[in-house]
């Protein structure tokens, strides 16, 4: 795969489409097979949980320290207890695309960028943050990363057991969204996700307007993000097309999408991850309200939400699906309708939603701590814009060597149970 830098935005080239993260972000193709990807635009929500105090030996409350929640808490207060990587670490690092060569800076962007590449995983019934210890329970879903998450997963069992699917096993965390169904019994497989996580350098002042600092991602986090089915509100996600005869743009679901996204294009399903933390829970009741997303007060200025004051690396999924005639592209559609749909659009007991318009990812956090560290002391906190797993420190994750730009299989039969 080649890298290409032009004025601080980073280009992909090797494929004829990639994720674009934000609505506004996607920068049309400027040569064959060359898309240019920027940082993403401000998403909104209001989250509810009440940063928890502790209590010091003054008897006064006080708030977690954001150097306690880099380098590690007791369970439960910030992050979870390290847990040591199971084989050779330098196995899995190779020279930065095979020279060395570190990083370009991301100026004049004003956040860090990490960018890699996954293959599609296994399809199964479970959500072992919704539904722990409960296979089969979940509506379909499509996941990626390590190959082992099920429904008993943990934190713990991602950090020992399986392969990845998202470069190599540094990388063991567990990414899930909404199986995608073509209409007529068969799962429709993404040919490639495209992952890009940033945030504002840790000594960057706008750390300390945003929110109280900017802090790594603590271990165990987890969360759900995108459509939220107990309020109905489809935030945070958009649809694209890509290719050779795609109209691209920001569209609400996969019926708009679609009407602009003929047969051997991409369609692309693009969600953008939350930014802000309350510093302790690594989960909450609806797996939501620990973390959210800024919003600019009256004066023009980002802000976290008061109750989630530490700024996390934020990650935005891309997942891209190869267009095929099943996909109905009249720009019209009721229920009944034989088309495309997410796993989650048809739920039992409930009426049929719009096609695409309850896109959501989950996110369970299990990386190898010294690749993390380096990913975010370089790329994220020296301002670089790093590509294909670079680490921005002269080292790069050893890629798949049986990485392909199609899925295969791409179709596949819609389990039974």
């Amino acid at each position: 795969m080649k890298k290409i830098v032009i004025s601080g935005a980073m280009i992909l080239a090797a494929s004829t489409a990639y994720a674009a993260v934000s609505p506004t972000s996607l920068i049309k193709t400027i040569t064959s097979k060359v898309t240019v990807i920027a940082a993403p635009a401000i998403v909104k929500i209001n989250g509810k949980t009440p940063v928890t105090l502790t209590v010091g030996t003054t008897g006064k409350a006080i708030e977690p320290v954001p150097g306690a929640v880099q380098t590690g808490l007791l369970p439960g207060q910030g992050q979870l207890d390290k847990i040591a990587s199971n084989f050779d670490v330098n196995k899995f690092l190779v020279p930065s695309w095979g020279t060395g060569e570190i990083a370009q800076t991301g100026r004049p962007d004003v956040v860090g960028a990490f960018r890699f590449l996954c293959s599609a995983g296994d399809v199964k019934r479970d959500d072992p943050i919704v539904f722990p210890g409960q296979p089969g329970k979940s509506h379909l879903h499509q996941f990626f990363g390590n190959t082992g998450a099920n429904a008993y997963s943990t934190y713990a069992t991602l950090r020992t057991t399986g392969e990845s699917t998202c470069g190599n096993i540094l990388n063991r965390s567990a990414y899930w969204i909404p199986a995608m169904l073509d209409g007529v019994g068969k799962v429709v497989r993404p040919d490639y996700v495209v992952i890009y996580y940033k945030r504002l350098p840790e000594d960057s002042p706008q750390c300390k307007t945003m929110g109280k600092a900017c802090v790594a991602l603590p271990r165990g986090m987890r969360y759900i993000f995108g459509y939220n089915m107990a309020t109905d509100k489809a935030e945070h996600f958009y649809f694209n097309c890509d290719g050779p005869t795609a109209t691209s743009g920001a569209y609400p679901d996969l019926v708009t999408a679609a009407k602009n996204c003929p047969a051997g294009n991409r369609i692309g399903a693009v969600v953008a991850g939350p930014q802000c933390w309350d510093g302790k829970n690594l989960n909450s009741a609806d797996h939501r309200s620990h973390v959210g997303y800024p919003d600019f007060n009256d004066r023009g200025q980002l802000l976290c939400p008061a109750n989630l004051p530490y700024v996390i690396p934020t990650f935005s999924l891309g997942a891209w699906y190869t267009v095929d005639d099943n996909l109905d592209r009249s720009g019209e559609w009721k229920p009944g309708t034989q088309t495309w749909s997410l796993s989650s659009d048809n739920m039992p007991g409930m009426p049929a939603k719009r096609p695409g318009s309850t896109f959501h990812a989950d996110w369970m956090g299990a990386w190898d701590d010294a690749t993390m560290k380096a990913w975010i002391d370089n790329c994220i906190n020296k301002l670089l814009t790093c590509n294909g797993g670079d680490l921005g420190n002269g080292k790069q994750l050893r890629a798949d060597p049986n990485f392909d730009w199609t899925a295969h299989p791409r179709l596949v039969d819609v389990p039974t149970a």
